[in-house]
């Protein structure tokens, strides 16, 4: 039984007119946590592989990694877990099982689906909603299980009109989680983010066809660890207080703030998805407000988590006014290091859009913050991927050239991975 914990970090002190009060939870599943309790959830896989007509290209080394891709996510699979495969291009054909729904997976099912894997040949165009409407449909009724969705393509999203897509979006949220993985460099980053981010998932590129086996295993996996899903945060403000934004910090950043689901008059629901045991993400949240004195105290949240709609309080918010500059005025460690994780993303996507323009004076600046707040945060992962933009003269000044000669598929990670964070220390870890 997967149950949950909660810590509130931040500054509660403003100084007199303050009305701006920010905060980091980081929630946590746990066995015996101070959330609802939840039995293991049933869990539903269905693998969205592109086989349109340039997954022929390279000799057709993209269509035979797709096939044993798809062939190894299957054999990954747990018995009793349904699951089903679609092949997608300008529509979505559901390659297993071959009566339709979902089926689940045993010896018998995995052989069978395996050799219909075999079968994918490439053909026809990309129409990525397509293949987000057949899940849907077949996740239909799943809404108390851990739900998710594989999407792989190698292109962009060219025979359907972008409401289209936007539309297949909307109507999968809530229905499954959605990691979306570009295969190569002929995609475009912005449409699987948009997939991703709202249907709680991941994007990333796989740059070559070799490393799509690894790929789709880990991501199977880690839907397999998955015990709790219908999870939540609950935020209570007081009347006249304000969510100005909750965003995920770690491990990824997410935009959550449209997300928000009205409970009541005061209360607000911001969906976190499926978990599992012993994993554990941060959240920044930010709260506007009314404006105290002096010695003045206030709650500006009361932080809950709601597992099915049942939620239990577990932290809270608190607003203290001082006249002590040196209370006022401090930083509080974990939101200082996110705040600088956030601008991280976002001089790196800067830097690189200058760089695609030929604005190197403007590239070079944003790519050396970049390098600097990765290099003071730790974050080594993210400096590995700009020294592969960026030649790196002095880490801790931020002082760079831009390469001459890059990969695309280097730039294109860097500017997907962008939004992966570090976490940030704590005492004890």
């Amino acid at each position: 039984m997967t149950q949950f914990n909660a810590s509130v970090f931040q500054n509660e002190y403003l100084p007199e007119g303050g009305s701006v009060v920010d905060a980091v939870v980081s929630v946590t599943a746990v066995e015996g946590g101070a959330a609802p309790v939840q039995t293991q959830a049933r869990t539903v896989e269905v693998i969205a592989v592109d086989v349109s007509g340039s997954m022929n290209e390279d000799n057709g080394a993209k269509i035979r990694a797709a096939r044993a891709a798809t062939q190894v996510a299957i054999d990954t699979l747990q018995d009793g877990v349904l699951f089903a495969v679609i092949a997608g291009n300008h529509e979505a054909k559901l390659l297993y099982p071959h009566n339709g729904g979902l089926t689940e997976s045993s010896a018998r099912t995995r052989n069978e689906a395996k050799a219909a894997a075999e079968r994918i040949h490439a053909d026809g165009g990309t129409a990525i909603g397509s293949w987000l409407r057949g899940a849907a449909s077949l996740m239909a009724g799943q809404q108390d299980a851990v739900a998710h969705v594989i999407l792989l393509t190698d292109g962009r999203n060219e025979h359907e009109e972008p409401w289209e897509l936007d539309a297949a979006i909307a109507d999968s949220v809530g229905l499954f989680e959605c990691d979306c993985r570009g295969l190569g460099v002929n995609w475009e980053p912005d449409e699987l983010r948009k997939i991703s981010n709202a249907l709680l998932g991941t994007t990333d590129i796989i740059a070559h066809p070799s490393e799509m086996e690894a790929e789709f295993k880990a991501l199977t996996q880690k839907t397999m660890e998955k015990a709790v899903t219908n999870v939540a945060l609950r935020l209570w403000t007081p009347k006249g207080s304000e969510i100005e934004f909750v965003k995920q910090v770690s491990p990824n950043l997410d935009e959550m703030t449209n997300k928000a689901e009205p409970v009541d008059a005061l209360s607000k629901d911001y969906p976190l998805g499926s978990w599992a045991d012993g994993e554990s993400r941060d959240y920044h949240v930010r709260i506007k407000i009314p404006m105290g004195a002096v010695g003045d105290e206030r709650l500006a949240a009361r932080v809950m988590l709601a597992v099915n709609g049942e939620a239990e309080p577990v932290a809270l918010v608190r607003a203290v006014w001082t006249g002590d500059e040196a209370l006022s005025t401090r930083i509080n460690r974990e939101v200082a290091h996110y705040t600088g994780q956030a601008e991280l993303a976002d001089v790196i996507a800067d830097g690189l859009a200058a760089r695609q323009s030929g604005d190197e004076k403007e590239a070079t600046m944003k790519l050396g913050r970049a390098v600097q707040i990765a290099h003071e945060a730790g974050n080594e992962g993210t400096v590995r991927l700009l020294q592969k933009v960026v030649e790196v003269d002095d880490p801790k000044t931020g002082t760079v050239r831009l390469k001459r000669s890059v990969e695309a598929a280097d730039a294109m990670a860097l500017d997907v991975r962008s939004t992966r964070t570090v976490r940030v220390k704590r005492e004890g870890s």
